[in-house]
């Protein structure tokens, strides 16, 4: 079972479950619905084609910025040369349903995860760090070797 959706100006091929990185979506509160579904695909086969009532629905997961792309503009034996970088938005979205023909299918909810509680340093473990930095400072270098000159 797949979707291809368009978002952002892109067509994307999604199932439930996918987590997919679109470009930035303002105003969201957790929930984004597709409305421009181009095409849908079941398992049996049967493809449904733009037109019709089809409904696609996630959930952001992420929001941030991509990796930095280089961008570098040279002309050859006129001096030019121009270095600019470029960081891409993007909405991660995790596809949780795609809903056509009285049909619905949903992805499996993921368990939620418990914070995990940080221990305690035990008392020992400081007095171990500043020990093992006076050993350092303590050791003896081996002394430099002498030169001779030969006449």
């Amino acid at each position: 079972m797949y979707a291809v959706i368009r978002a952002g100006g892109k067509q994307y091929k999604v199932a439930p479950g996918d987590v997919v990185r679109l470009e930035k979506i303002n105003g969201t509160d957790g929930r984004v619905e597709f409305a421009d579904v181009l095409a849908v695909s079941s398992q049996a086969g049967s493809v449904l084609r733009p037109g019709a009532e089809a409904r696609v629905t996630g959930e952001v997961v992420d929001q941030g910025r991509g990796d930095k792309i280089l961008v570098f503009h040279y002309k050859r034996k006129k001096q030019y040369k121009k270095l600019r970088g470029h960081r891409q938005d993007f909405t991660a979205v995790r596809i949780t349903e795609i809903a056509f023909d009285g049909q619905s299918f949903k992805a499996p909810e993921l368990p939620k995860k418990e914070k995990k509680e940080k221990k305690a340093a035990p008392e020992g473990a400081e007095v171990k760090a500043s020990a093992r930095t006076a050993k350092k400072k303590s050791a003896k270098k081996a002394p430099a070797k002498k030169v001779t000159k030969k006449k």
